[in-house]
């Protein structure tokens, strides 16, 4: 069943490579979506594919890559767009 959600993640997030770790979790999930980085100095993060697979994708956002320092991650349902296709990094 195709689910979504969107994660705004805080902490040592940006400068770190958390975009592209998450790019690289998403695609070993199959999930679809995009990573970008706020002005705040979060990372928001739309993810969509199966739910098992989003789960394990959002306990990987929770560790983040080594340097990183994930102080929160605030998740909330989204409904799937549908597209599928490639997971991005935005500027």
């Amino acid at each position: 069943m195709l689910v979504a959600r969107r994660f705004l993640v805080s902490g040592r997030v940006q400068g770190v490579g958390f975009r592209y770790f998450v790019q690289e979790a998403a695609m070993v999930e199959g999930l679809a979506g995009w990573v970008r980085n706020l002005p705040s100095g979060a990372v928001e993060v739309f993810a969509e594919g199966d739910a098992e697979a989003l789960d394990r994708f959002a306990r990987k956002l929770a560790r983040g890559p080594s340097m990183a320092r994930v102080d929160n991650v605030e998740t909330v349902a989204e409904p799937p767009s549908g597209r599928g296709g490639a997971f991005t990094v935005r500027t």
